[in-house]
Formats: structure tokens, sequence, C-alpha cells
């Protein structure tokens, strides 16, 4: 059993006895992959070699960057914010806002572009996010952002590429 998995049934099972109202709190997403949208399947060793080992442990494994570390955050260009890993886009630049949490975030993203889940990892519950084509994780969402959704997807800027207009 990996940590990961370790932590997330410790997580749950705490949380379910000691704070029931929290998990309601949490954003409800129901997201649906875009129809168009053709699976990536790859080996791990596959992954190992086409990305870096950071942006393997954050696509692969859900690790995440430090605050204040990726200069996607400060990127003001207009352009495209694509998956490291597949190249799918995610989200542009007419979505993001400086949120002052160190991470690129964004009000909203391309509709079918992202799939959630629910993320017990640091035994509270959080909505993780990833690519609808490749899987690979993205970051967390959650219900401080600003108008016109209410939400900030807050993404690893390492499991971004971007793409200037």
């Amino acid at each position: 059993m990996k940590r990961r998995q370790f932590l997330s049934i410790v997580g749950t099972v705490g949380l379910v006895t000691a704070l029931p109202g929290v998990v309601s709190a949490r954003p409800k997403l129901n997201l649906s992959p875009a129809p168009s949208i053709d699976k990536l399947e790859l080996s791990d060793d596959e992954w190992r070699e086409r990305l870096s080992e950071a942006r393997y442990e954050i696509l692969r494994e859900a690790s995440t960057e430090p605050a204040g570390s990726s200069p996607l955050d400060k990127e003001t260009r207009h352009g495209e914010y694509r998956c490291a890993g597949c190249d799918l886009v995610l989200f542009n630049s007419d979505m993001k806002y400086d949120s002052g949490t160190g991470w690129p975030s964004f009000f909203t993203h391309v509709e079918g572009h992202l799939l959630t889940e629910r993320d017990f990892v640091l035994l509270i519950p959080r909505t993780e996010y990833h690519c609808a084509r490749c899987g690979g994780h993205q970051g967390h969402v959650f219900e401080d952002g600003p108008e016109p959704t209410g939400l900030r997807w807050c993404n690893n800027g390492l499991a971004l590429t971007f793409v200037p207009s």
C-alpha cells in the first residue's frame, strides 16, 4: 500500500467519524470529459521518458511544487495553459487571476478538459482535478475564488505549459 493510499484511508475514517459536516462543504463538481477527447494511456516507463522527474512526481504521483516556484504564477501574456503531460488545453489567459497563493490560479477552465475526484491526503477533504486526456494531476479546486464562479482552480505550474498567442 502506498503512503498516499494509507493516508487517504486514515483521513477518510477520521473525518467520517469526527467531522461529518466538512465533506458536504467542499465544491460539488460533476465534470464529464468532452466527447472529442481520446484518452492517452502510457506505461510508467513511457511517462518517465516523456516527463522530467519533477513533472513526473506532480502529474503521475500527485505531488505539489513549492508555492511561488513557478514563473507561470506571474505570467500575464495572452495565451493557453496546456497539460504538460499531453498538451490538452486546460485554461486560457482570460480565465487566470492572481490569487496571491503562489500557484497559477484560474476561476474557470475549458469545459470537458478537467475531471475531479475527492482527495483526503491531508486528512481534510479536498477536490483534486486532473487532465481528462492523460489523467495527469493538476491541482485542487477551492471555493474562495472570484466571481463569476467563486472557484479557485489552483494549479501546479509544472503540470502546465504556456503557449502565448
